[in-house]
């Protein structure tokens, strides 16, 4: 067995700049996180060749004296840490003393600074590193901050180098790089260059404006705010809209303390807040900050320093599910109420122009509204969920046209999701309101509203039962006859009372009071295979959303069944106060606003 001895320094940070300078963006990353802690306010990155020929990072930070500037070159050479209390409470980007010395090692680098403020340093101070070797301070011109410029990377590992792709996929990857530091930091200037023109420029700006210029109009147009703050916890900054969730990942930032991290279990809140409005394998945008004790976390668990540890995971994982799920739940009336408000604070136009709606606002929805309510006489807020809504429109069409239009309101104000004005297809609901026309897809919406009504009567112990004046008479396989009778307290709590009338049949005698109208046979046959495939026990706990929505899906209004006038107003009025009602439970949406303007201009008129 050889001899153990002690690596020379060189090998020791060319292992240390394999977990820490994977490519170009690792090294632009850790230079840009130096400049931020040294409290920078304008940053000026110039990349060539993809940021493997050049990779020079300007900044006005605080500087460095012209004795430290060696010492910053060393391994484990920190100004962000002196003991172990500083680690436990790291509030700085990088506390390692790790980067510059593993970039230095694997390059041609050269390191520029100027201290501000001081009067010892008439002027800025160079010195360059080449490997191992390192030249005497040199002066050099510079007002104030610093500035290292990288060149030649991996010139000394070319086993390194060939891991490198294309220059523009290199450049693709500082380019987001870049964008996650800038993301992070809306109070400070950056500029990007490559191969000598500017590809961004971005002021010190608010975080909306910041947002807009990094992620474009369509997620700052179709974003919510979140902005919650508890516990000596707060979440702030925008998610994307379930109706523009994307097939990919790639538009997911997380910031904790403002350091950009991807972690598990933050990751896993996020997917649980959307999972009642997300379809399919489709992924949310967000742009999120997590601020807390930099006690409470530890980032000091990945070379990289892209994941971290909490003291308490469980209750951040629960209060970041929580906010993002109360920025969730606005009805669908939430949303059509405010299409003219701005999609920012800092006042960004949103897709109907404040103008249009003004100009609109008094047309003929709000001139017909009392035509429509005669007809409807439909309250604006949610009815208790008695029953399927063949017996709710029962009820109000035995109501004479003479009282309905006694008990409708005086006032034009048009409800946020309007009027309906016929049905399209045995599908759609046309409706008009302030802004233009409303697109319902009206099985979806009602199947959001029954599945939430569900929810709210499960949570408050069991969903009311309705006894059937006949009981229905059901085949079922042997198996489906023991799962009903093994597991009859399950199905009452759900609001079913079934037992066996024979070996291979199910009386059903009871139904939920909300589904009481729904086809019996096909809504028990559905929970029965939810109960006998996951247990009654899993059914009622991990899988009650699923099961309810289930329940929901038989519920829901089908598809080419004629709904009157009142019929739809009436599931208009209830999307409007239902919570998510802008998605069905598996995620599709439910409605579409129309403006006017976009209809001028697809049939190019003029007003």
């Amino acid at each position: 067995m050889p001899d153990i001895k002690v690596l020379p320094d060189l090998l020791i940070n060319q292992i240390a700049a394999g977990e820490v300078v994977e490519r170009p963006a690792a090294a632009l990353k850790e230079l840009l996180e130096n400049s931020l802690d040294a409290g920078a306010a304008t940053i000026t990155v110039q990349l060539a060749g993809g940021g493997t020929q050049l990779l020079k990072v300007s900044d006005d930070g605080g500087g460095i004296t012209r004795d430290e500037l060696a010492l910053a070159l060393a391994r484990h050479a920190t100004s962000k840490i002196a003991s172990l209390d500083d680690l436990e409470r790291v509030g700085s980007l990088g506390f390692r003393g790790e980067a510059l010395a593993s970039i230095a090692a694997v390059s041609r680098l050269t390191l520029t600074s100027r201290k501000r403020g001081s009067n010892d340093d008439k002027h800025a101070w160079a010195i360059s590193a080449e490997g191992p070797h390192l030249t005497p301070p040199e002066p050099a011109a510079l007002a104030a901050g610093t500035t290292v410029e990288v060149r030649d990377l991996y010139f000394n590992t070319p086993a390194r180098r060939k891991f490198l792709k294309s220059e523009a996929t290199e450049y693709a990857h500082c380019d987001e790089a870049f964008r996650r530091i800038a993301l992070s930091r809306n109070d400070a200037g950056f500029t990007l260059q490559h191969n000598g023109r500017v590809q961004r420029h971005l002021k010190a700006q608010s975080l909306d404006e910041r947002i807009l210029a990094l992620q474009g109009d369509d997620f700052a147009h179709n974003s919510i705010v979140v902005d919650e703050d508890s516990s000596g916890l707060r979440l702030y900054g925008r998610i994307g809209t379930p109706d523009s969730a994307r097939a990919s990942r790639d538009a997911q930032y997380f910031y904790v303390n403002h350091r950009f991290i991807r972690d598990k279990l933050l990751a896993h809140a996020v997917r649980q807040a959307y999972q009642d409005v997300l379809h399919g394998d489709r992924h949310p945008a967000f742009v999120l900050f997590l601020e807390l004790d930099p006690a409470l976390v530890d980032v000091n668990v990945h070379p990289a320093k892209t994941e971290v540890r909490f003291r308490d995971s469980r209750a951040v994982h629960q209060y970041v599910f929580h906010a993002l799920s109360k920025a969730l739940s606005g009805s669908a009336g939430d949303l059509a109420a405010r299409p003219d408000a701005p999609a920012f604070a800092g006042g960004f136009a949103a897709a109907v122009p404040a103008s249009n709606t003004q100009r609109y606002s008094g047309s003929s929805a709000a001139a017909s509204a009392p035509f429509y309510r005669s007809q409807s006489a439909m309250p604006l807020v949610a009815r208790d969920a008695t029953g399927f809504y063949d017996t709710l429109f029962g009820e109000r069409a035995a109501q004479p046209a003479a009282v309905a239009s006694t008990t409708a309101p005086a006032d034009t104000t048009v409800p946020p999701l309007g009027y309906a004005l016929a049905q399209l297809a045995g599908v759609y609901i046309l409706a008009e309101n302030a802004q233009g026309l409303v697109i319902v897809d009206m099985h979806a919406a009602h199947e959001r509203i029954m599945y939430e009504k569900l929810k709210t009567a499960l949570d408050a112990a069991a969903i009311p039962m309705q006894p059937l004046l006949v009981p229905v008479t059901m085949h079922a396989d042997a198996l489906d006859v023991a799962t009903a009778e093994d597991n009859s307290e399950a199905l009452q709590q759900i609001g079913f009372d079934m037992a066996p009338g024979s070996p291979t049949t199910l009386t059903i005698r009871a139904l939920p009071a909300m589904l009481a109208d729904a086809d019996a046979r096909e809504l028990a046959g559905g929970v029965l295979r939810e109960v006998r495939e996951y247990g009654a026990s899993r059914v009622l706990t991990e899988r009650r959303n699923e099961l309810l929505g289930t329940m929901a899906c038989h519920a829901a209004v089908r598809a080419n069944r004629r709904l009157t006038t009142m019929e739809m107003n009436a599931l208009l009025r209830d999307m409007e106060v239902t919570e998510r009602s802008g998605q069905c439970n598996h995620g599709r949406p439910t409605w579409r606003q129309i403006s006017v303007t976009e209809l001028d201009q697809f049939f190019q008129r003029g007003r």
